[in-house]
């Protein structure tokens, strides 16, 4: 198996990403922005979080118009699986490869701390390591993670059972306390909190192994 990581200026969860990756038993290829191709034969593709551009036209908007993002959307068209971090769920959703749009947290402040989510779908390579109802907890670091999407697109999130993670404590105000949503085709997958802060007993947890467990067994079995 086989995931390319993604890496922008300012990024800083790329080498987490990729840990949570190599856990589950992934090689990993650290992708630089200016590339325009991906690595051949690649079973994923993972854009981490930090800061992207320092963020400072709209999180996501400049890093949605890098050159590897051509290669992404090209990937995700022909079925490919991609996972969205924190400033990579960002990415998603300014190259619309999901919907909706991720706004300044409603404080207006940086909010850094575990969270406490409840799987919404188990149905989906990324979240069948769970069970529907599941309660995790896993970190959270971000000041633009309130998920908005308007009546329809929320309705259509739900009707195809496409809420993969809602907040247990909204932290940010988020629409109908959404933490991450699928695509229609469920092989891609953006959410803010980072699962690969929670890989390892020493990060306090390590609810966020499921995740990359199941992706792994996706593969072994296809």
């Amino acid at each position: 198996m086989k995931a390319a990581v993604l890496v922008f200026p300012g990024s800083n969860c790329d080498r987490d990403l990729a840990v949570g990756f190599r856990t589950a038993g992934f090689d990993v290829d650290m992708v630089w922005h200016k590339e325009t191709t991906l690595p051949e034969r690649i079973d994923v593709v993972g854009i981490p979080g930090g800061f992207s551009y320092g963020d400072y036209l709209r999180c996501g908007a400049i890093a949605a118009q890098s050159p590897i993002m051509g290669a992404v959307a090209e990937f995700a068209g022909k079925g490919g699986h991609v996972l969205g971090v924190c400033n990579g769920f960002q990415v998603l959703c300014e190259t619309r490869l999901l919907p909706g749009v991720l706004m300044r947290n409603a404080a207006l402040k940086f909010v850094c701390r575990a969270e406490p989510l409840v799987v919404a779908s188990a149905d989906s390579p990324f979240t069948n390591g769970y069970t529907t109802g599941d309660q995790i907890s896993v970190p959270v670091a971000h000041h633009d993670g309130n998920y908005q999407i308007d009546d329809d697109g929320l309705a259509a999130l739900r009707d195809g059972d496409r809420i993969a993670f809602i907040y247990g404590d909204n932290p940010n105000g988020a629409r109908a306390d959404i933490a991450g949503v699928l695509s229609a085709n469920r092989r891609v997958l953006g959410m803010m909190p980072h699962p690969e802060r929670a890989v390892d007993v020493a990060h306090g947890g390590t609810d966020g192994c499921a995740l990359f467990a199941s992706l792994a067994a996706a593969f072994v079995t296809a």
